[in-house]
């Protein structure tokens, strides 16, 4: 889960159906439900950029924009790892960093993707 305070969203990671819903903390009403990426976990909230970040284990991270408080859209499906679902925003950094578990081979690593304005 993930919360825009400001303007009262909270924001859910669905495993399935890979979903991305979206509610109003005061009503408690779903505003809307977007498509996401698969085996979701980590979710972040990106105050400064109007985006919300989603790893997958499926092996992909999700990157949706909030175009107003009530408009969302995915905007791409980023590769990462199969199995790479912890994550973390660092908001003054502008990174999102997903763990990648060691598999078929690969060591285990962590990912490190660059908040774009």
């Amino acid at each position: 889960m993930a919360l825009d305070e400001n303007d009262r969203r909270l924001f859910i990671g669905r495993r399935t159906p890979p979903a991305l819903p979206v509610f109003d903390t005061k009503s408690g009403k779903m505003l809307t439900s977007l498509e996401a990426v698969g085996d979701a976990d980590g979710l972040a909230y990106d105050a400064a950029h109007k985006r919300l970040y989603m790893s997958g284990g499926a092996g992909s991270v999700g990157i949706f924009e909030q175009h107003d408080a009530d408009h969302y859209a995915l905007v791409t499906k980023m590769p990462s790892s199969p199995g790479a679902r912890t994550s973390l925003f660092v908001p003054e950094l502008d990174h999102f960093y997903v763990a990648a578990p060691a598999r078929a081979g690969q060591l285990a690593r962590v990912l490190v993707y660059e908040a774009q304005p």
